[in-house]
């Protein structure tokens, strides 16, 4: 296996039950956002919360490029976000901050608002799946925007102020679902967006918005009515709590027999996983300690429990607790069978999870749950694991962000030494990771031991 650079490898030595206490903050899947969302507004914005991630530097990048202040504030995990100044970047400038994030296209709506264009560099991201930005770019020529294609990138522009429109997705997308809202807010007219996603990060990014002055409401079948206002202002907010990270040391409570605190962590946004996590045979305790919450997850002892699982747009399961969930299912007593329904690539990291000694059989059929617009496509989108299975140690190259988490956690189950490469793509949603991991009492060293 070719390695990377030492930072980007991770020595772990397995067969360590994990106990103590980790804090989580902002979600990652929001703080990026909300920090696009302060572009809107006339004067400064703060956001509390904010996790120390890759994604947050590179949105930081990017905003800066193009005149916005970005500075921190009392608490290092406070930024103060200033658009005052904001002005055109160069194309070659936002490719160079934009890494391997899918954050920039979200760029284009406030950007076309404040300066009339938008460009967007070729998008990298996890690869679990056709991701393509086509919800992205008809919505934007819905509202009136011009889009030429380059061999950089796309262009787009604005020849005249946004008018508002109805959209109507053709599946309830969180990328798409923001680009209207960071889009409808400014433009002129009534948005009216069907078929949208209510994932809470939605939910919180709405609750900017309002904050800033913008008139969003949530009615009933997925629909999301954007009246647009001719200005906003800045913003204060403190993030929702990551419920993602939150269900990863879940997962890795349950997976090495544990017991972790996860400090910051609320019960609203976790419900669906928390009924999961108790049919598999783990424990939570729930507190809401006002300004400190937490939830504590342990494994409540005995055999954990084979179960069948189809992962859904909110408030379905989320295809990001999948992952996770699945290294804990090779332990589980059984045959478990999982349907993923919303990337269609995403049980590709079980193929390395089998050579660690689990038992997973990957199928086209949709498996377990009633069909998805995946089962007649030839995807390999369901799984039957058996269980229990003895992990053992491997060498692992992450394919993306939650499969990469998910990695740590068999390693960090199974028996013996496991090198894990491309940690860096974890920094992206997990802050300081292996300084959590070392306070949880597991063996982990940077780089491969001599």
């Amino acid at each position: 296996m070719a390695l990377s650079t030492a930072s980007d490898v991770l020595t772990v030595h397995g067969g360590t039950a994990l106990s103590g206490e980790v804090r989580v903050r902002g979600a990652k899947n929001l703080v990026p956002k909300a920090m696009v969302a302060a572009l809107l507004g006339h004067g400064e914005s703060v956001l509390h919360n904010v996790p120390s991630i890759s994604d947050v530097r590179i949105v930081t990048g990017l905003l800066e490029a193009h005149g916005v202040s970005v500075t921190r504030g009392a608490s290092p995990d406070t930024l103060i976000l200033d658009p005052a100044s904001v002005e055109r970047a160069s194309d070659a400038a936002v490719e160079a901050h934009a890494g391997t994030s899918r954050i920039p296209v979200l760029l284009c709506g406030p950007l076309l608002h404040r300066l009339g264009r938008a460009f967007i560099p070729d998008l990298g991201g996890c690869k679990i799946g056709d991701r393509p930005i086509d919800f992205h770019l008809d919505a934007l020529r819905a509202f009136g925007a011009v889009v030429e294609k380059r061999p950089e990138g796309l262009l787009i522009s604005a020849p005249e102020r946004l008018r508002g429109t109805h959209i109507r997705l053709p599946y309830p997308s969180v990328g798409a679902t923001e680009q209207v809202l960071l889009t409808a807010v400014l433009a002129e007219g009534v948005t009216e967006l069907s078929n949208a996603a209510t994932e809470p990060e939605i939910v919180d990014l709405i609750a900017v918005l309002q904050k800033m002055g913008a008139m969003v409401s949530v009615h009933n079948d997925r629909v999301i009515r954007i009246v647009g206002v001719d200005r906003l202002d800045g913003f204060t907010h403190r993030a929702i709590p990551d419920r993602l990270e939150t269900a990863s040391w879940a997962c890795a409570a349950l997976a090495t027999g544990g017991d972790i605190r996860v400090v910051g962590a609320t019960q609203g946004e976790m419900m669906t996983f928390l009924n999961v996590f108790r049919r598999i045979g783990g424990d939570f305790e729930v507190d809401d300690t006002p300004g400190e919450p937490s939830i504590r997850f342990w494994h409540s002892g005995g055999q954990m429990r084979a179960l069948a699982l189809e992962t859904d747009v909110h408030p379905g399961l989320s295809t990001d607790w999948q992952q996770p969930l699945v290294v804990a299912l090779t332990q589980a007593q059984g045959l478990s069978i999982i349907h993923e329904t919303v990337y269609e690539q995403r049980l590709g990291f079980t193929e390395a999870l089998n050579r660690m000694g689990a038992q997973i059989q990957l199928y086209r059929e949709c498996l377990g749950g009633s069909a998805c617009r995946f089962g007649q496509r030839n995807f390999m989108h369901s799984a039957v694991i058996s269980g229990p299975t003895k992990l053992h140690g491997a060498e692992l190259t992450i394919p993306d962000l939650r499969a990469g988490f998910s990695y740590l956690i068999a390693a960090l189950a199974a028996q013996g030494t496991s090198t894990v490469q491309g940690i860096s793509l974890i920094h992206r949603g997990y802050e300081d990771f292996e300084a959590k991991l070392s306070a949880l009492g597991a063996d982990v060293e940077l780089g491969i031991p001599a």
